[in-house]
């Protein structure tokens, strides 16, 4: 399992969203306060949906609070901007947890600080852009981070999508694949 921490997060969508993800992925979602939004506001729950009373959510009144507790994972990876070192150049291990800063400014430098050479970025391959949408980053990262991958088969595909014995499941009647996808079938 992957825990996904947000440091004082400022829209209610965003929470929500990434909240339906960690319910989604199996995830764990820790909340650092101060919150820009209330827990019950409406568009959070809107956002996330019926997922969010699915989920394991774990509240901490500061960032001390939040290191001290338990809960926590005791390894962290926070995912900033500033980093130069990859998702892809990351070693995730289960029961890792992913910290992603703010909207607004990131996480502030004294976490910089505190996690040292663990700090990922995901790569942008366009100069000038600044950064992606925090639900978006957290989807990305917690995929990217998944410790159980399901097997695939020599193509590369999901291998629930193979037939009995290793053959290739057939389309069914309502299928609409090109002559050329039929004939590897």
């Amino acid at each position: 399992m992957i825990d996904i921490i947000l440091h004082c997060p400022e829209i209610p969508q965003n929470t929500g969203s990434i909240g339906r993800i960690c319910a989604f992925a199996g995830c764990r979602l820790h909340l650092i306060h101060p919150l820009g939004f209330q827990i019950n506001d409406k568009n959070l729950k809107r956002a996330g949906m019926d997922y969010w009373e699915t989920l394991q959510v774990f509240e901490y009144e500061n960032w001390e609070h939040f290191l001290k507790s338990k809960q926590r994972p005791s390894r962290l990876h926070l995912f900033s901007t500033h980093a130069t070192k990859t998702l892809w150049e990351t070693k995730f291990q289960e029961n890792d947890g992913l910290l992603f800063g703010n909207e607004g400014k990131g996480a502030p430098e004294e976490i910089h600080q505190w996690a040292g050479n663990n700090r990922v970025t995901i790569p942008k391959y366009q100069d000038g852009l600044r950064s992606l949408n925090l639900a978006v980053s957290v989807g990305i990262a917690t995929y990217e981070a998944a410790p159980i991958r399901p097997p695939v088969d020599t193509r590369g595909y999901p291998a629930s999508t193979r037939g009995t014995l290793g053959q290739a499941a057939k389309p069914g009647p309502g299928s609409r694949l090109c002559h050329a996808c039929m004939a590897q079938l």
